[in-house]
């Protein structure tokens, strides 16, 4: 793969590593906008069919993205806390069970597990890393899995950590959560699109994901995979469209107890969004077009050396072999000003993210080595 920047509506005068906090936005993507736009001021041309089948399109591209056998098992969602919450709502749990969530995780994917085991009287059990550096991811992988025990009901977390790129054996915790009978839903906003991911292989019970950052998408949209364990679910939201039959108008007066298909009824109401579902549909089909790998592979390229050389400089960050290569935490050393290399960055407007105690450094195809070197630069 080579730089793909001017594909981009990325200033020149910029150097962007913060695709974690928010995706620039492909040219494609923002033309395709215009002409939703365009569209709503002309309503009539806007059929009945038109409701459904840019949706069906939307997910369709999001199965192949992710690998997963049945589009129909897939929806959209407006944001994470929507999709988690769907999850969340139709686990069953009792007295004393437990919730294994990751330490330090996005607050979409803790606060309504809070809610539940509330509700439920359940355990929410917080596993944090290890205090040593060396073979973290390793050693909090393993925590990870002592944890699961026969009281494990759900296990609620990310594929790579979105602090600091953390890379978590999804495979692994797979395995252990199915031969204790619990559940495995996943936060993918800050790996799918940039990282593989196969629902075959992994098989997750629910997979969530914003839209807008290694999607590519606009904001305020996202997808979600749910696993035929949730087809008789309760929705949170009660949406006309989710139910059987919904595509003649002529009988909606007709209340149907009917859903549609499999995970249908965990859709977004309005789902349809005239503007935003074609602009992710876009986002979603140039990503297959590069394919997962290869973007990880290319980031992984041009970083490869500058990751090096943080680290030479006194930097602290995780094996290669136990991170993302889309996404990279760097611990600073005490020696370290950190103000001074805050300043600089803004100075050579150097955009990156500060998270927990780590700077995010979080790049795409529209990076390249040059910007990794201004990087290098102002810690040299």
């Amino acid at each position: 793969m080579q730089h793909q920047k001017h594909l981009f509506d990325l200033s020149e005068n910029i150097t962007y590593l913060n695709g974690a906090y928010m995706s620039p936005q492909l040219k494609s993507v923002t033309e395709v906008g215009l002409k939703s736009v365009i569209r709503k001021a002309r309503p009539n041309e806007i059929l009945p069919e038109d409701f459904f089948n840019q949706v069906e399109i939307l997910k369709q591209r999001f199965a192949t993205l992710i690998d997963a056998p049945d589009y129909r098992n897939t929806v959209s969602i407006p944001s994470v806390s929507y999709g988690i919450a769907n999850a969340a709502n139709n686990i069953p749990l009792t007295k004393g069970d437990e919730i294994i969530l990751v330490d330090e995780q996005f607050p979409s994917n803790v606060y309504i597990w809070k809610e539940v085991a509330k509700k439920k009287e359940a355990i929410i059990k917080v596993i944090r890393p290890p205090k040593q550096f060396e073979n973290r991811a390793v050693l909090w992988n393993q925590k990870i899995l002592d944890a699961i025990t026969s009281k494990t009901v759900v296990v609620s977390m990310c594929h790579v950590h979105w602090a600091d790129g953390t890379l978590f054996n999804l495979k692994a915790i797979r395995e252990k959560t199915r031969s204790v009978n619990a559940m495995l839903v996943i936060d993918g906003t800050q790996s799918i699109g940039a990282l593989p991911f196969s629902i075959k292989e992994l098989q997750p019970d629910a997979l969530v994901c914003g839209g807008y950052k290694w999607m590519l998408g606009p904001y305020s949209t996202g997808m979600a995979y749910y696993s035929d364990a949730f087809n008789d679910g309760t929705p949170i939201e009660h949406s006309w469209m989710n139910r059987y039959n919904s595509q003649d108008f002529s009988r909606l007066t007709q209340y149907e107890e009917r859903y549609q298909e499999k995970a249908t009824r965990y859709a977004v109401g309005e789902a349809s969004n005239f503007v935003l579902t074609p602009m992710l549909i876009r986002a979603i089909e140039q990503l297959i077009e590069w394919t997962p790998i290869e973007i990880q592979t290319y980031c992984k390229k041009i970083s490869i050396d500058s990751v090096q050389k943080l680290r030479e400089l006194g930097c602290l960050i995780e094996n290669d072999h136990h991170r993302a290569h889309h996404l990279i935490g760097v611990y600073f050393s005490k020696h370290m000003n950190i103000d001074n290399i805050k300043i600089r960055l803004k100075q050579e407007n150097i955009i990156v993210s500060y998270r927990g105690n780590a700077m995010r450094i979080s790049p795409n195809v529209y990076n390249s080595e040059d910007d990794f070197e201004r990087l290098i630069s102002c810690f040299e």
